[in-house]
């Protein structure tokens, strides 16, 4: 999509908005209050009292919206100040199949998404030549289209001990789970996918799937995932693709997690492997056991599987003023990947959250974190070889290969609780090295990350 095209989708999906917004105000007349009623966790209110109805009888239906802004204020590989707007909309129903028809513990879940926009990380941030690790608007990338995101069914057994759901969906819905209240990728989500995303598919793409868990105690479970590994699915032409139609293999997840308090505030541990059964190319030999880029015709050699482990941890540390629902939360995330086959291999990040910093702001909230992104030593030292091999030095030459090593990302954020059904989260973002290339200035991006419910 050119500038032009994406500036005219933007002005037509902002019309559509605010003629959806007009439509609502005015069929909403008798109920305005309902409508637009900040104690209402949808803009779209209650209709009337409908959905309330709906939602006893085991109808749940969602329209979502993620909007998020990025600016260069500052370095980066182009220095020419600009803005860019990326966004998601996701619409969705949530069936309690036991309420709807009377299967017990059971539920059914459907969901498609929509992006569209541009990020600042891809032509402001980053070199060309080697773009950035990290995003400074997460909700970007993964093709900007239409995707079937969700489309599962869970069932439970023996009072609720077992869980079991199949259908289309991604690993990071169940397993390495992590929120996603900051703005930069560095942050959001869950972890593994943004390292690996050659065969961990994070939201908004879908795939083939089953997962089972165990509740051993009501603190401890274990569950266990098998999910296809099909690279057709990123494609953006295959949004709504249900075909196995070019499967390579198959993810499989496992994980323990822990939910203990610990004096008496809740905290989240989880620890979890992954093993890939596609085959994948090694990071720097070639076929014949050299250096690829001295094997004659280039192939890679060839693994008959990948594999990698990551750790979460949450703990809410205090209270504020004795409520348990504000006060200030710590987390840390790691992920180490396979070095014979992963261009990332290890990936660590810290930080803090506050609930309700202020009593005149009591469901606002706040959060900083720092992260570090390695490249395989032997992903550079392949990217050295490549341009000792053309004879080219010089950075600025545009056959250059950059030798990327270690980026950092770090963000800061305040969200302004605007009403139960509006956040608004201004942040500051600062890239260290992006892309790991030593040689582009370090950046400082400004960012607002809009989240809404109709």
């Amino acid at each position: 999509m050119n500038q032009k095209e994406a500036k005219s989708l933007t002005q037509f999906k902002l019309i559509s908005t605010l003629s959806v917004l007009g439509a609502l105000s005015l069929a909403g007349s008798v109920h305005a209050a309902e409508a637009f009623d900040p104690n209402s966790q949808w803009m779209s209110g209650d209709w009337g009292g409908t959905r309330t109805e709906l939602l006893n009888k085991g109808y749940d239906f969602s329209l979502e919206y993620v909007g998020e802004v990025g600016s260069n204020l500052h370095g980066g590989y182009n220095n020419d100040k600009t803005a860019r707007y990326a966004d998601q909309f996701a619409l969705g129903v949530d069936l309690d199949l036991q309420k709807i028809l009377g299967w017990h513990d059971a539920e059914f879940k459907l969901a498609i998404t929509e992006r569209s926009g541009r990020n600042i990380s891809n032509d402001r941030i980053g070199d060309p030549r080697a773009g950035t690790f990290s995003s400074s608007q997460e909700v970007w990338g993964r093709g900007q289209t239409w995707r079937l995101t969700q489309m599962w069914a869970k069932q439970k057994y023996f009072d609720g001990a077992l869980d079991v759901k199949a259908g289309r969906f991604g690993p990071g819905e169940d397993f390495n789970s992590f929120p996603c209240d900051f703005q930069n990728l560095a942050f959001c989500g869950s972890q593994v996918g943004n390292w690996v995303g050659s065969i961990w598919y994070n939201w908004p793409v879908s795939q083939w799937a089953l997962r089972v868990k165990y509740n051993i105690t009501p603190e401890f479970y274990a569950q266990v995932g098998a999910f296809e590994q099909n690279p057709s699915n990123l494609e953006t032409g295959n949004g709504f693709k249900l075909s196995g139609s070019g499967t390579k293999g198959m993810i499989i997840p496992t994980e323990l997690v822990w939910s203990p308090k610990v004096n008496d505030l809740p905290g989240e541990y989880r620890l979890g492997y992954y093993y890939s059964t596609a085959k994948a190319d090694d990071v720097y030999k070639g076929a014949d056991g050299q250096a690829q880029p001295l094997t004659p015709g280039g192939e890679y050699q060839s693994h008959s599987s990948k594999h990698g482990w990551w750790v979460v941890a949450q703990q809410q540390l205090t209270t504020h003023n004795g409520d348990a629902a504000r006060g200030l939360s710590a987390f840390a995330n790691a992920t180490v990947h396979d070095k014979a086959t992963n261009y990332i291999d290890n990936y660590q990040q810290i930080g803090l959250t506050y609930k309700g910093p202020f009593n005149g702001r009591p469901k606002d909230d706040m959060g900083v974190g720092i992260a570090r992104i390695h490249v395989n030593d032997d992903a550079q030292d392949r990217a050295r070889l490549v341009n000792q091999i053309s004879g080219i030095d010089d950075y600025d030459n545009p056959n250059y290969l950059p030798v990327q090593s270690t980026e950092y990302n770090a963000e800061i954020y305040y969200g302004f609780h605007v009403t139960n059904w509006l956040t608004v989260r201004p942040n500051l973002q600062f890239i260290k090295h992006p892309g790991g290339v030593d040689q582009v200035d370090d950046a400082l991006v400004a960012g607002l990350k809009i989240q809404s419910k109709f």
